[in-house]
């Protein structure tokens, strides 16, 4: 992803892989870093979707981010 988000709309695909122990580890490869575990699938989405948005409001507080409307969709790979 680029240091400066767009005040457009953009997805976010998350890939998930299964731990041997069964939980889940959901990924967002776009933001490095944006990685959770969950003990089900929908727990580690909820987990990864929360990092996610955390990490695009602290770029929008740190001025990285052009002003306007912005739309963010998370794509489940």
């Amino acid at each position: 992803m680029p240091k400066t988000l767009a005040a457009e709309g953009f997805s976010l695909a998350i890939e998930y892989y299964r731990e041997e122990d069964g939980r889940w580890l959901a990924d967002i490869a776009a933001l490095p870093g944006v990685t959770a575990y969950g003990r089900t699938k929908k727990q580690a989405t909820a987990a990864v979707q929360a990092l996610a948005l955390r990490l695009i409001a602290d770029r929008l507080e740190h001025g990285e981010a052009l002003s306007g409307p912005m739309n963010v969709s998370f794509i489940a790979a």
